[in-house]
């Protein structure tokens, strides 16, 4: 047997299947039925490697021209991360493939004369996905109603101080009393966390998520994100998913929506378009009438249309935040009313290099650049996490990035491995990116320009330790990354009186590391409690939930 450039042998088992993750969907229409014919064995055998689970989880009857149509429903696991859902007609035939591609977005193959049923299958799926984890996780947190966390060292980021032996009173997942030991008596009946020689911190935010799949959910808890921005997802789909965790069938942070809006062209994004006026003003108001917080520009949306989705979204209270479209310039997308830009790759774009490619911030044309977004109280999330991994040598071993790397679930792995650049050029290439894209940050957090952390995916749940990593290898204190995790996007979301750092009045959302991030930045990583809402999470639980190991 050859895979890549390696030949083995090995003895087969009796019911195998050749099978690569992110596969066709044919082949796993092809897998279904083989399945099917060796008697619905517990586990198929596949080739290279590695094993699959597929099981019947019910029917689901759709109206299509006034008759009903009966599909089956499977869910297949192990040969992606998490569960793919599947559904064929009677004849076996396949139906609708729900899952996920080898970039972890969305991917969806329908039956083309049903398609108009797609949004519904996707709401299914979603609502499926989050039933399978709490039918399988309960109980996944420890439900008091007064909890007091004692003894450990609380982190103010408001105020870049710290309670040495301090205790936090939770009632009813809201924090009632912050303060030193001696300063507040412990309520008779609560159930306490011994916190001593431990941080206690505010549950981090990440402002820029995709969460495509359900098993997201529980694997930003374990890391500690208890918010998180969704920076574009399919309507129906995230809808879903924030339902199902709000009312507690399904596992995960809270979900701040940002509904992505494109249009028509040779990259657009999605099937949500905006190309005159009119569309520009439907979009919005349908994301604001559906709970989106805010609106999220793509890479294909005219110029004009720019101004006529932020002045809708404005007029309607929401913030606009986005990548500057294909002809735009940065400061052109700004004027047109974007309030916030996702990737600092396009502020690198709008500044000048000399001929070795480097930055000159003395230059007036770029001191002009970075005046400009402070006059505009412009909002960047950088993610310079997703370009040091694309621009990362394959020689360097993944676990500079990621030291977690051996407890990702195992279909993630080859997917981080493979990705950045193979020749010696292309890595110094990146280097010289990723050099420009950190002087940025120092220079735009010097100059007091809102930064605040996102990951656009990544290592799930793991890679916003990584961004703040690299904000404190750009020149922040460890406070100030933390803050860029914390209380600055829940002011940049207004969200500041309920969230973003542990004061009373605001929602219980409190992580507990065995270490001190002020001492060192990567003691974030040690997150040994999550509490959500007053809901006390086990790390260790839930990434199992989630497939790591």
């Amino acid at each position: 047997m050859k895979v890549d450039n390696s030949i083995t042998s090995q003895s087969l088992p009796a019911v195998r299947f050749p099978i690569a993750g992110y596969s066709p969907g044919t082949t796993q229409m092809l897998l279904l039925q083989y399945w099917k014919k060796h008697h619905q064995p517990a586990t198929v055998n596949t080739l290279p490697s590695g094993t699959v689970q597929i099981k019947k989880d019910g029917t689901d009857t759709l109206v299509f021209n006034n008759k009903s149509v009966m599909l089956e429903r499977y869910v297949i696991s192990g040969l992606v991360w998490g569960n793919e859902f599947l559904w064929t007609d009677a004849n076996g035939q396949l139906f609708c493939l729900i899952t996920n591609d080898a970039e972890g977005d969305k991917l969806e193959m329908m039956l083309e004369p049903y398609e108009s049923w797609l949004p519904e299958l996707i709401n299914k799926a979603a609502a499926h996905g989050m039933r399978l984890f709490t039918a399988n996780a309960k109980p996944s947190y420890e439900k008091h109603d007064v909890i007091a966390i004692t003894g450990g060292d609380i982190l103010d980021v408001e105020n870049n101080q710290s309670i040495s032996n301090g205790v936090v009173l939770i009632k009813n997942g809201r924090i009632t009393k912050v303060g030193a030991a001696n300063n507040i008596a412990i309520p008779a009946g609560a159930y306490v966390i011994n916190a001593k020689g431990k941080t206690v911190l505010p549950g981090l935010w990440d402002m820029h998520a995709h969460f495509e799949q359900a098993e997201w959910g529980p694997a930003y808890l374990a890391a500690g994100v208890t918010t998180v921005r969704d920076c574009g997802n399919e309507f129906e789909y995230i809808n879903a998913v924030q339902q199902a965790i709000d009312k507690g069938n399904g596992i995960g942070p809270h979900i701040i929506k940002a509904g992505i809006v494109d249009g028509s062209g040779q990259y657009a994004l999605g099937v949500i378009r905006a190309n005159t006026k009119e569309e520009a003003i439907k979009v919005v108001q349908r994301y604001k009438e559906n709970g989106f917080q805010q609106i999220k520009i793509y890479s294909s949306v005219k110029p004009e249309i720019i101004k006529e989705i932020s002045t809708e979204a404005h007029r309607l209270g929401l913030p606009v935040t986005g990548h500057i479209p294909i002809g735009v310039t940065l400061q052109q997308g700004i004027d047109s009313g974007m309030d916030q830009v996702n990737h600092i790759s396009f502020v690198n774009a709008a500044l000048k290099k000399n001929k070795e490619g480097l930055i000159d911030f003395s230059d007036t044309a770029n001191v002009a650049v970075f005046n400009f977004l402070k006059a505009h109280h412009v909002v960047i999330d950088p993610t310079l996490g997703v370009y040091e991994m694309m621009f990362r040598s394959l020689k360097d071993s993944i676990t500079k990035l990621e030291p977690a790397f051996a407890s990702l679930p195992q279909p993630l792995k080859p997917l981080f491995i493979n990705t950045g650049v193979a020749t010696d050029s292309l890595a110094e290439r990146g280097r010289l990116f990723m050099k420009n894209f950190k002087q940025i940050v120092s220079h735009l957090y010097a100059d007091s320009i809102t930064i605040v952390a996102g990951t656009d995916m990544g290592f799930p749940g793991f890679s916003v330790y990584r961004e703040m990593e690299l904000y404190v290898e750009c020149g922040l204190t460890p406070i100030q990354a933390l803050q860029t995790a914390t209380i600055v996007p829940a002011r940049v979301m207004k969200m500041e009186n309920m969230s973003g750092s542990i004061a009373p009045g605001k929602n219980a959302d409190i992580i507990i590391t065995d270490g001190n991030p002020l001492q060192n930045i990567s003691n974030v990583r040690k997150v040994v409690t999550v509490i959500k809402d007053g809901n006390i999470y086990n790390p260790g639980r839930l990434h199992h939930i989630a497939g790591f190991q």
